[in-house]
């Protein structure tokens, strides 16, 4: 165990009932401050993994620990536990008879915190997610964003060390999600908040996350850091989930004419490269770009580029483009 490691999972398995095995031998590693994020399709296990770190569930086998230590114990222990690891959820879950910071006070009250002690964080955390100016507002007259804000303040009011965030943007339009995923971002900088996230949307992973790990039926199949997941992908699952920045796009119709070649460059982050338009032009001739679906991510550049170019390529050509890309594919139509 490193020095920076904050939760350990070894071998957690858990099935409901019903026969349903929702996980399967689930190992992660979660770095202190870090962001995580899960992501897999409906029914991979994501939920069910996500409750289990403030045990919202129980495993049926395996151990969750938060610094070498396993989360196991009585009543008192769990208390301590909820009061370690807070949760956000997707539809809000605000009172809709209590203000905004009577909701935000909520779990200070229930902890038995006393009401002055209670009033100086609720004022603290409103003004760090920025409805301090709706405090008094109820949740019936917030909007998505707002609402989300306020969920996010409620989990941030017992002062936790790890934030587990359940589909926290999906119910929001995408201005208040890039809103909402700046918000997170800025509380963990400034409060070195462990955040986990579970998602269905890569754009979130893209957007907000450090490292990532893909659930598929149970089972992770792939993790570590977004951009080399997003750049050069190992499982058939995530590639699909990854849609057009590996795949393309449909041809639409573009045609190759007599003598003419489709040349794929690929860019996945390894080796920092970056689409060098000039240099790409130089060493293909006279190529036509057809799209691009390169982006950063993390600092480095991934995604492909294609062209349609003039052949047969030499040999030396096709030597010349691996040095401008991390790998060359050549479709001749």
């Amino acid at each position: 165990m490193t020095q920076h490691l904050h939760l350990q999972l070894r071998n957690i398995s858990k099935a409901y009932p019903n026969g349903v095995q929702a996980l399967e031998a689930v190992n992660l590693d979660i770095q202190r401050g870090e962001i995580f994020g899960i992501i897999g399709r409906s029914g991979a296990g994501k939920s069910t993994l996500l409750r289990l770190f403030n045990r919202l569930e129980s495993a049926d086998g395996g151990e969750i620990c938060i610094h070498g230590i396993p989360i196991s114990g009585g009543r008192r222990q769990l208390r301590d536990l909820r009061r370690r690891v807070s949760m956000i959820f997707q539809h809000f879950n605000l009172l809709s008879t209590r203000t905004v910071a009577e909701n935000v006070a909520l779990p200070l009250r229930m902890a038995g915190i006393p009401v002055a002690e209670r009033q100086r964080r609720v004022d603290d955390i409103l003004r760090l997610v920025g409805l301090e100016s709706l405090r008094d507002s109820w949740p019936s007259q917030l909007s998505g964003g707002q609402k989300q804000r306020a969920g996010i303040a409620r989990a941030l009011v017992t002062q936790p060390e790890i934030l587990l965030c359940d589909e926290a943007t999906s119910a929001l339009d995408p201005e208040n999600t890039l809103a909402v995923l700046s918000l997170l971002k800025e509380i963990n900088q400034r409060l070195g908040l462990t955040i986990v996230l579970i998602t269905h949307e890569m754009d979130v992973i893209r957007t907000l996350c450090d490292r990532v790990a893909v659930l598929e039926k149970g089972q992770v199949i792939e993790q570590g850091e977004v951009w080399r997941v997003f750049g050069d992908p190992q499982h058939e699952v995530t590639r699909g989930m990854l849609g057009t920045l590996h795949h393309g796009r449909a041809e639409n119709g573009e045609q190759l004419d007599v003598g003419q070649q489709f040349v794929t460059l690929h860019f996945n982050g390894v080796n920092g490269l970056e689409p060098d338009l000039r240099e790409i032009a130089r060493v293909l001739g006279g190529s036509q770009l057809i799209y691009s679906s390169c982006e950063p991510i993390q600092g480095r550049i991934v995604g492909q580029l294609k062209l349609r170019v003039e052949a047969p390529l030499s040999a030396e050509t096709l030597r010349l483009a691996a040095g401008v890309a991390d790998r060359v594919a050549v479709q001749v139509g």
